[in-house]
């Protein structure tokens, strides 16, 4: 059974990597997955949050520098050298079969902390704003799971690694979230002030 289930992680990466390959993914893929190319998303929500929620918005941004941390500490140092499962790109034997788009890195790839990390954070934000701001659940959804997907079509991860990194960050950041609107009074958090 489960080398059935590693079978059919290698087929759906294959599809995804070799099958859905074309000029715009292999463009925009390698800088969704990018840590750089966030910064200005990272700096309009510390300036949002700031300037518009004041003390609050600055215990926001603290709750969310802990939601990636608990998630990156996780998936990275606890999880990770648990399995030791070797990246698409480093696995022999199969490295040869797939297109690699990025620098490989020597790090284990279950599960995926890109994933994690942005999971925990998206669904963080879907926690705290959604009563306020609907669209915020399909945008931070999106936004996570474009991340992951580019894991997996650049040749970093498998699709069980981003598969385990989401539900591992979405149970971290409906946590820490939750746990933000418990301790922050909900009710102030509601009015803005």
């Amino acid at each position: 059974m489960f080398d059935q289930l590693i079978q059919l992680d290698h087929q759906a990466f294959l599809g995804i990597n070799q099958g859905l390959a074309n000029p715009f993914f292999d463009w925009i893929m390698p800088l969704l997955r990018n840590r750089f190319f966030w910064i200005p998303l990272y700096f309009f929500l510390i300036v949002f949050l700031a300037r518009h929620y004041k003390k609050f918005g600055w215990i926001c941004v603290l709750f969310l520098l802990i939601t990636f941390a608990i998630s990156d500490f996780v998936s990275a140092s606890m999880i990770k050298p648990i399995f030791e499962r070797l990246r698409p790109c480093n696995e022999i034997g199969f490295r040869e079969d797939i297109r690699s788009l990025v620098h490989c890195g020597g790090g284990f790839s279950f599960p995926s902390s890109h994933a994690t990390n942005h999971f925990a954070i998206g669904v963080f934000l879907i926690v705290v704003f959604a009563h306020r701001w609907k669209p915020i659940i399909p945008l931070a959804l999106g936004w996570a799971f474009s991340i992951s997907f580019a894991q997996v079509y650049v040749g970093v991860h498998f699709p069980i690694d981003v598969t385990v990194g989401a539900l591992l960050g979405s149970l971290v950041g409906y946590v820490v979230g939750s746990t933000f609107l418990t301790l922050y009074m909900k009710q102030i958090w509601n009015t803005g002030s």
